[in-house]
């Protein structure tokens, strides 16, 4: 182990995984999709050997830039990103696309390094980098839709970058330092940097580029993305904005309006979109509060969120892979011919729905008990509700309405091993920090003196979810239920993408008619009034009628009269 951090000391492992990434075009399909198992595999091993401290500082422009700070919260996340790249080329080992496979390596390496450095001019580079980086897993379907999709996400994410610069730019101007540490909102430029990391956190009516982009991305490409970008923007919170109130409220807000668009929307890796949004409210909740069993809460959940989330995006993936299709209203049955991804799609949803013995339970259940701690009875309700929630959308109508309800008649073939493999490991993982959350603790920013298994909570929760089963039971018996149907669900994003522009349209037309009708007019008094001095003005014209030499000699002396008398007068 100590040769390996020889070998690379003292670069990141997101900066070795990046240009690692650049190598992987020049290499076979067969050495390729080894490669980047090995890469990440190492780099985690190297990660893991590393003490904590700061060691990777470069002088640039007159500041020392930090590379490679590890503390406990760079290290959770960074930890967890590594698995998730080693898990998605798992999943990927069949795609022969090296422009997927690459952009995957630097995307990921991207979100690494950015966990890992220190100071906010590499943040930004990292930062922007993830962006570009992914748009390719959007843009690789191939579809004119998720090229559209793409400009769309590539536009905001690129902008959360610009107004991440223009925050950094005010923040180090007035203060001179570009450490990356808490801010605050009364730090300089404190507000543009949270609107930047809240548009990459898919705040309320910031959200739908990721229900936009993830539904269009390839197979393969919706479970990577799934894992960094989202994140990634925690981890920045977290480090930032800890302990900011009003992140509290717009926590509660994000667990709770993705659960309506969730139970409508037929399009089954749209419906997991929707439940990322309200996960990632739970942990924002954790970054408002910010005690540190609160932070905990939230560093432990976006760890079990990774792999839960995308062990769903796997069985959703591979049901698409194999069938075409991820809508509900196309799907069922596929409990008959793809056992294992059902099996390991009803771990996924047991986990994110936190069931005693699963990975969301000694995660959450942190997040909730902070929350109440602290007096935040509201949002703990909220909470409660959105657990609820999600267990409704993810836990039950993903899992159904692929492997069961009606009986669509297909007969895939089963995933292929790969994909089996990869969601296997997953599973392991939900399930074992789920039994065994000790070394999940371990790893978490602060020492963890809490219980997750006690007779109350475990009462309270199966509670919780049964009685959740039971409404939805009732509601499908009764037909009440909204039904699979073909359809496209409006959300906030038609006002930008619809009815602003239909609006500045008119806008445009009206000040278009106004200004012509202005233009005609002032044309046509310009047109009179140059009319009229030549009637008055012109040689033969009135003026040059009536007026003389001897007229014009009698003006003149009447003014040279004035000019005395003012003179006198001023004398």
């Amino acid at each position: 182990m100590t040769m390996i951090v020889d070998l690379f000391f003292p670069l990141s492992p997101g900066l070795l995984l990046i240009l690692g990434g650049l190598l992987v075009p020049f290499l076979s399909h067969s050495i390729g999709r080894v490669y980047v198992l090995l890469l990440p595999a190492v780099l985690l091993a190297y990660l893991i050997a590393l003490p904590d401290g700061n060691h990777g500082t470069v002088s640039m422009l007159g500041y020392e830039l930090e590379l490679l700070r590890l503390d406990s919260l760079s290290r959770i996340f960074a930890t967890i990103f590594l698995i998730a790249s080693l898990l998605g080329n798992i999943y990927a080992w069949h795609e022969p696309d090296p422009v997927q496979r690459t952009a995957a390596q630097i995307y990921a390496g991207s979100a690494v390094a950015a966990a890992l450095t220190g100071d906010l001019i590499s943040l930004f580079v990292f930062w922007e980098l993830t962006a570009v980086s992914s748009v390719f897993l959007i843009w690789a379907s191939g579809t004119e839709s998720a090229y559209r999709a793409g400009m769309r996400y590539l536009i905001i994410q690129v902008g959360s970058g610009v107004i991440l610069l223009a925050g950094l730019i005010v923040h180090v101007t007035a203060t001179g330092s570009i450490a990356f540490d808490h801010f605050g909102l009364d730090a300089p430029g404190a507000w543009l940097i949270l609107l930047a990391f809240g548009i990459k956190c898919a705040f309320p009516l910031l959200h739908n580029w990721l229900q936009d982009a993830y539904s269009e991305a390839t197979v393969t490409g919706t479970v990577v993305l799934s894992a960094f970008t989202t994140k990634l923007a925690v981890y920045t919170l977290a480090r930032g904005f800890a302990g900011t109130e009003m992140l509290i409220w717009i926590g509660a807000a994000m667990t709770m309006f993705p659960i309506f668009y969730a139970v409508i929307e037929n399009d089954l890796r749209r419906v997991l979109a929707y439940s990322l949004n309200n996960q990632l409210g739970f942990m924002v909740v954790g970054v408002g509060v910010g005690t540190e069993l609160a932070l905990n809460g939230t560093a432990a959940h976006a760890f079990c969120h990774i792999l839960y989330k995308a062990l769903l995006f796997m069985s959703m993936g591979a049901v698409l892979f194999r069938t075409g299709t991820c809508k509900g209203s196309e799907l069922g049955g596929l409990y008959k011919s793809m056992p294992w991804t059902m099996g390991f799609c009803v771990v996924g949803a047991a986990s994110i729905s936190a069931f005693p013995l699963f990975s969301g339970f000694v995660s959450k259940s942190l997040i909730m008990s902070a929350s109440a701690n602290e007096g935040y009875w509201f949002v703990w309700a909220v909470l409660l509700f959105a657990s609820a929630g999600v267990f409704h959308h993810s836990g039950i109508k993903i899992p159904y309405f692929a492997f069961f309800a009606h009986d669509s008649g297909r007969r895939p073939k089963e995933a292929p091993l790969n994909m089996l493999i990869a969601m296997g490991i997953a599973a392991a993982f939900c399930i074992g920090i789920g039994v065994w959350p000790a070394p999940l603790y371990a790893l978490l920013p602060f020492d963890v003196d809490y219980v997750p298994y006690t007779t109350a909570h475990v009462i309270t929760q199966l509670q919780l979810l049964m009685f959740s089963a039971l409404a939805f039971t009732v509601l499908m018996r009764t037909g009440i239920y909204p039904p699979e149907l073909k359809s496209t669900n409006l959300d906030f994003d038609w006002v930008y993408r619809r009815f602003l522009p239909r609006v500045m349209g008119r806008l445009g037309g009206a000040i278009d008619i106004i200004y012509l009708g202005v233009t005609d007019n002032a044309k046509s008094v310009i047109r009179a009034a140059m009319s009229a001095s030549v009637t008055v003005f012109a040689p033969g014209g009135l003026s040059g009628r009536i007026s003389s030499v001897g007229n014009a000699a009698a003006i003149v002396a009447f003014l040279l009269l004035v000019a005395l008398i003012v003179s006198y007068s001023a004398v």
